[in-house]
């Protein structure tokens, strides 16, 4: 199965346990919501899920639990093979209500591969299977990253902006000229309509781009400078400040051994 750009996936979730999707790298699948729970993994490259208000970064090391009725939307960077089962929430004994990273190394990794290849007709297979998976599956403690947009329409256009480009260096005086309003007031509906300062907002979407780019393997330097950090020094600093780690520390490696992309 596969999206194209902008394409929504539609399946009875209930008739298909586990799918397998290859995104290429402008391909992405538009916020949508099922009943289901779905556990999502990548075997290669890195997935962009959002959802709950929060941006998750899914990878060869880490899986994502997004509860049924969770609206989410997932984007590929680079292409790759996003792997989902999906599960019955009155048959699961999972009660988590909001998405939780879960540890794939261990066991969970084998567990998530053999039940998506299992066929329609292994249901005891699937039920053993299942059991040890409940057993070990554990949420790990991820700080995540908010990404409310504001609603006002110059705001928004600015925040768009930002979004697409976070590298850029205008401040509130140049993006105020830009959509017509005053530095004041285009400061004040940033806080207001987010609940943060501009420079926080800012920061916060900084941070939510160079996140995939380190899952993918990008040294600390190099999404520092993609990101619209000066040095490296002034990323480690917020991305410590914000996420309470270091961005090596967060992916669970040294700068010189990136993040496998492949199997």
């Amino acid at each position: 199965m596969s999206a194209g750009a902008d394409q929504r996936i539609s399946l009875d979730a209930a008739d298909h346990p586990s799918i397998v999707v290859d995104l290429g790298t402008s391909a992405r699948v538009t916020t949508h919501v099922h009943p289901q729970h779905q556990l999502s993994w990548v075997p290669d490259g890195v997935l962009t899920v959002q959802a709950d208000g929060s941006r998750w970064i899914v990878q060869r090391t880490r899986r994502l639990w997004v509860p049924g009725g969770v609206e989410h939307a997932v984007t590929p960077s680079p292409a790759g093979r996003m792997l989902s089962l999906y599960f019955d929430p009155a048959l699961c004994p999972v009660g988590w209500t909001t998405p939780r990273v879960v540890d794939a190394t261990g066991l969970t990794g084998p567990l998530l591969k053999y039940l998506s290849e299992l066929g329609e007709d292994a249901d005891d297979r699937r039920a053993h299977a299942l059991t040890v998976l409940w057993d070990v599956l554990r949420p790990m403690a991820v700080t995540t990253i908010p990404t409310t947009l504001p609603v006002d329409p110059p705001a928004l256009r600015v925040a768009l902006e930002i979004r697409r480009n976070p590298a850029q260096d205008k401040g509130l005086d140049g993006w105020g000229r830009l959509v017509g309003v005053s530095a004041r007031t285009l400061s004040r509906r940033f806080r207001a309509e987010t609940g943060v300062s501009f420079e926080s907002w800012r920061n916060f979407e900084r941070l939510n781009a160079a996140l995939p780019l380190l899952a993918a393997g990008a040294t600390v330097a190099a999404a520092a400078r993609a990101a619209g950090y000066g040095t490296a020094s002034a990323f480690i600093a917020a991305f410590k400040r914000e996420i309470g780690t270091t961005p090596t520390a967060y992916f669970g490696r040294s700068d010189a051994d990136p993040v496998p992309t492949s199997g």
